[in-house]
């Protein structure tokens, strides 16, 4: 069990296997006897929302669902509105409580509800997939997407429990894992030392799964310590937005096509490369990182990047700081620094990638 301590909220990340099979009993610890909506998407429903029901209505919690279709289309004010309706349609106090039961599209969307119905009420958080578990499920960042733009609706808002079973990765399928595996790899980078050599480690899809309690455990820990310091993205936090600048622009592209994790891993290379040519980041480091998403098949190019369309997401950079974006590269592993880049020097920095 890890603990996050921030100045007005303390909670646990729960990683137990097993865990899934214990949820009311969990949530009976952090919450009295109230009414809950337990948010799902279709998939993670169909595999896991009657074992989630039935362990809440036993420890006696008052128990109604919302279920939205797969994916990033599902990060919208539309469902957001739509679930809050049911909400106040089914009385829903300030003393009730919303609980996310997937991965990150549902967590982001359910923090979302949490934040806004009534001004707020308890949320907790059941991690379904690799990225949830790893990433998106601890530190409080809840967003929406509006059109085209990622995530510029949202709020700090955290968990009051965050619960991760290992099990549920059994469920997911080989594209799923892999590209969770993307904010690990990201996460072993920035952090360095025996974590950087654990991914080094994995050589093929079959050692994601049989390393998935310590992964998760590493990757937690360090977000969680970063988050720590700097709940509200101040700071230190940026830190870990490694990849995500060039990533979020090219996912935002590829319609659907690139999953998060894997538009990360192809933003950390490139960013990277980028680095290599004005000497921030070494040769050595690039290497390492890719050779680390190549074991496991995770892309690390794409034509996208240095189209118009790319640098024109750039400008809706939630890290666009008065046409300045606080880029993250590595001076070493272990070792991030940001280095804040106008928007109109972009194109020139991204120019050496075409050279190669």
């Amino acid at each position: 069990m890890i603990t996050v301590t921030l100045p007005n909220k303390t909670y646990d990340v729960k990683i137990e296997m097993g865990l899934g099979r214990k949820i009311g009993e969990s949530v009976q610890q952090v919450w009295s006897k109230r009414k809950v909506i337990v948010i799902t998407d279709e998939q993670v429903g169909d595999l896991y929302l009657h074992t989630t029901i039935s362990e809440l209505k036993k420890a006696d919690f008052d128990v109604i669902t919302a279920t939205v279709p797969v994916g990033e289309k599902s990060k919208s004010l539309k469902f957001v509105g739509e679930i809050i309706q049911t909400m106040a349609d089914n009385g829903f106090t300030r003393g009730d409580g919303v609980i996310a039961l997937g991965g990150g599209v549902v967590g982001d969307l359910s923090g979302t509800v949490a934040s806004l119905y009534m001004r707020g009420i308890a949320f907790i958080q059941i991690a379904t997939s690799m990225t949830a578990m790893v990433d998106s499920s601890v530190g409080g960042k809840t967003a929406v997407n509006l059109g085209q733009v990622k995530n510029i609706i949202g709020s700090f808002y955290q968990p009051d429990l965050v619960m991760i079973d290992p099990i549920f990765l059994n469920s997911l399928s080989e594209r799923n894992l892999v590209e969770g595996y993307g904010e690990v790899v990201k996460c072993s980078a920035l952090e360095g030392g025996d974590f950087f050599e654990l991914t080094g480690k994995i050589k093929k899809v079959d050692d994601i799964l049989a390393n998935a309690t310590e992964l998760i455990e590493r990757s937690v820990n360090f977000k969680a310590d970063v988050v720590m310091k700097d709940e509200k993205e101040s700071n230190l936090r940026r830190i870990l937005n490694f990849g995500h600048t060039l990533g979020h622009a090219i996912e935002l592209l590829a319609n659907g096509k690139l999953m998060h994790g894997e538009a990360v891993a192809i933003g950390m290379v490139t960013i990277s490369k980028c680095f290599e040519a004005t000497n921030v980041t070494p040769e050595n480091v690039t290497s390492e990182i890719k050779s680390r998403l190549d074991a496991v098949g995770l892309p690390t190019s794409s034509n996208l990047i240095g189209t118009p369309e790319f640098f024109d997401h750039l400008k809706n950079d939630k890290k666009n700081d008065h046409e300045t974006l606080n880029l993250v590269a590595l001076k070493n592993i272990g070792e991030p620094v940001i280095v804040p880049t106008k928007l109109t020097e972009m194109p020139d920095f991204i120019a050496p990638l075409n050279q190669k």
